[in-house]
């Protein structure tokens, strides 16, 4: 399956796969524009499967990669997704011989593809980029649409261009090896995407996969029973197609319309950066940021209480912590700070994303508002 998306005039493909063995012939059709240098980006869990890629020939087969030196793993989780680490991905490029016209091919979840697309966009001014997602939260949201970086000052991605990958390749078999909190964390940004659709079907499709997804053998109840593995493979398209329509009309976030992508966002971002980030896993603070804004999106009026109630039952049905404040949290101040610092500011505004009757609406709040305190606290607004 693929899909075919232009982003701020680069065009980029998708595409969905069942295994690692496609990868070839994927490359192979693209009529060389993979052509130069590579340079394969990946971390401590996914070394293996970048090797794999790597004696497939997909890139320059083993003996080129070896000859060119182009490896770079790097260490696992959040705590990674710094400067000193893309500085690593750019010394290994240099030191691999990479020119303008090489590639760099982030192998794993989205702190690696994070990292290696904005690596791509700074190196010589901009280098080739090939992401391969093999998280569930890479595939549905972190791979897809353009967006780097990595934290900063102890803010969630505070460094970051707009630099879209013109191929992305999800090969579903790397999902088999996900613990259950990478999966939860995958599963919060596909909740995510399905209420901002404008109607609830895809929001009840994602839904009827709770229970595989609580079954005591998961992910083996969901990947290897035909019927639902082919349900998990047809949201996940869905995610993609509706992010990737959403990211065409406003490719650098410069309206509003990419703006509802972040639903969940401004309230999870605070709570990672509050918590110490790496602390929670990004999905789980997103989920609990959505039910931060049902609550926000009932006390304006933009969100009524049926549909607050529904999504944020599917939240708990999930298993995840909905409750306010947050166990967690135990400095508001600090919540307060990151908050405040968050990126997506206009004219001095914060940008919530709240859920509407279809689909989410954007909302813009002054710093001084109280209200916000009351709802990450669990007051009444």
């Amino acid at each position: 399956m693929n899909l075919a998306f232009t982003f701020g005039g680069v065009s980029s493909e998708i595409y969905i796969e069942e295994s690692l063995h496609d990868i070839r012939a994927i490359i192979n059709a693209d009529g060389g524009a993979f052509g130069g240098a590579r340079l394969l980006v990946c971390d401590e869990n996914t070394a293996g499967i970048a090797n794999r890629i790597a004696a497939s020939g997909a890139f320059g087969g083993d003996q080129a990669m070896s000859q060119t030196g182009g490896l770079c793993v790097l260490p696992a989780g959040e705590s990674a997704k710094n400067w000193t680490n893309v500085e690593k991905i750019l010394k290994t490029a240099r030191d691999a011989g990479l020119g303008r016209d090489g590639v760099f091919i982030g192998v794993g979840g989205g702190v690696i593809t994070d990292m290696t697309a904005f690596a791509a966009s700074v190196y010589m001014r901009g280098a080739k980029l090939a992401l391969i997602p093999t998280t569930l939260l890479g595939m549905v949201d972190a791979a897809v649409g353009g967006k780097t970086g990595f934290d900063l000052f102890g803010i969630k991605n505070f460094i970051g261009t707009f630099y879209p990958s013109p191929l992305i390749i999800m090969p579903l078999e790397s999902l088999s090896t996900l613990p259950i909190r990478e999966w939860r964390s995958g599963f919060a940004e596909l909740l995510k995407t399905a209420v901002l659709d404008d109607s609830d079907d895809f929001l009840d499709r994602v839904g009827r996969l709770k229970d595989a997804f609580s079954s005591p053998d998961f992910p083996a109840s969901m990947l290897q029973d035909s019927v639902l593995r082919k349900e998990l493979l047809a949201c996940i398209a869905r995610s993609v197609e509706i992010k990737g329509r959403i990211v065409e009309e406003d490719p650098g976030e410069m309206g509003t319309r990419r703006r509802l992508l972040n639903l969940g966002h401004t309230f999870g971002h605070a709570l990672e950066s509050s918590v110490g980030l790496g602390i929670l896993a990004h999905g789980e603070a997103v989920a609990w940021g959505i039910a931060r804004a049902c609550d926000l999106g009932r006390a304006l009026g933009a969100t009524g209480r049926d549909r607050a109630e529904k999504i944020t039952g599917l939240l708990d049905s999930f298993g995840y912590e909905t409750r306010a404040p947050h166990p967690r949290l135990k400095e508001t101040g600090r919540f307060m700070d990151a908050l405040f610092n968050d990126k997506k500011k206009k004219a001095g505004k914060l940008a919530f994303i709240v859920p509407e009757q279809r689909g989410c609406g954007v909302i813009f709040i002054e710093k001084t508002i109280e209200r916000i305190l009351h709802i990450i606290n669990g007051e009444d607004a």
